[in-house]
């Protein structure tokens, strides 16, 4: 079957659809349309989380550390955050951010040094093997992931990005 040509039906009469409906006979007159949306949503996160969660062990990284490798690694030369910089960009607090970087630098995957752009800052450095794992990584990891949405047309993923950044952006 095309990607294009999902049977409406199908789309109509899947888990969502059911519980929406249930929903609807038991409860007349609730608002039951966010089930259609959120509860895909919902789940769809977690069976990619799981995913996600097993590939990585697979390529023996935990999230946390591919989390900190894939921050500092993104901000480009000289691959270095200070520690304030990594918690605003990975969104957790300064002690997980403090606990992750003392696992990692343990590991060799980064070293801490005191920051050029202020004294009382600490600045986290990628070593060279920290380098290395989370490039093999980061390739492995998209690439797996690239397979796991090769369903949808490029318009479907176009239109499928620009919405998910629209109820996105609603929830801040």
């Amino acid at each position: 079957m095309s990607n294009d040509s999902y049977p409406m039906e199908a789309i109509l009469r899947w888990p969502a659809a059911d519980i929406a409906d249930a929903w609807e006979r038991e409860l007349p007159g609730v608002r039951t349309d966010s089930i259609r949306i959120i509860t895909p949503v919902w789940r769809i996160a977690k069976l990619l989380a799981d995913d996600r969660r097993r590939t990585l062990a697979e390529l023996g990284v935990d999230p946390s550390t591919l989390d900190l490798l894939s921050v500092i690694r993104r901000a480009g030369p000289p691959y270095e955050l200070t520690t304030r910089e990594i918690t605003r960009r990975t969104l957790v607090t300064a002690g997980a951010v403090s606990q992750r970087v003392a696992r990692a630098e343990q590991a060799g995957l980064v070293e801490r040094a005191p920051s050029t752009a202020s004294r009382r800052a600490v600045a986290v450095k990628l070593t060279d093997a920290g380098h290395q794992l989370i490039e093999a990584t980061v390739r492995q990891l998209l690439d797996h992931e690239a397979e796991l949405v090769d369903d949808l047309t490029q318009t479907e993923r176009t239109a499928l990005t620009k919405l998910l950044a629209k109820l996105e952006e609603s929830l801040w």
